[in-house]
């Protein structure tokens, strides 16, 4: 099962490798015997899936999140292993659609009007303030 990430990033099944484990939580006698946690490992330094640009993209942003190069997503919340399989897919195509994703810029934005209005005159009360708390003048 390929994991498809739009607009065109296609990674092939044959680089996901999948790992079962018993799942935490409720589940009566179920969760005791059944391995319906998934996790989900996809190795982004050595993934022919992407170009060079994205996995210097992926690597940089996602860095945090990589042990060795390889990125590691985790679900356990359904407890049928079929749900979590599609859950771990969908948590790894929406990790690697933000780490792709294009920067944002910020562009600073002037203050209002008002606000510089109201600063100036929390300026002016404090500056009041400090003068009445002056010495008089020995005149």
């Amino acid at each position: 099962m390929d994991l498809r990430i739009p607009p065109s990033l296609t990674i092939p099944a044959a680089e996901l490798s999948w790992r079962f484990s018993r799942s935490s939580g409720p589940g009566g006698q179920h969760v005791n015997t059944t391995d319906t946690r998934a996790e989900l490992m996809w190795n982004v330094a050595d993934s022919a899936a992407i170009t060079e640009e994205q996995r210097e993209i992926l690597l940089q942003r996602l860095g945090r999140r990589l042990v060795s190069g390889v990125i590691t997503v985790t679900a356990s919340e359904e407890r049928s292993q079929l749900r979590n399989r599609e859950l771990a897919l969908a948590k790894l195509a929406d990790l690697i659609a933000a780490g792709l994703a294009p920067e944002s810029v910020r562009r600073p934005s002037k203050p209002t009007r008002g606000s510089a209005r109201r600063h100036r005159a929390a300026k002016e009360q404090r500056s009041a303030t400090k003068q009445q708390r002056r010495r008089p003048a020995a005149d």
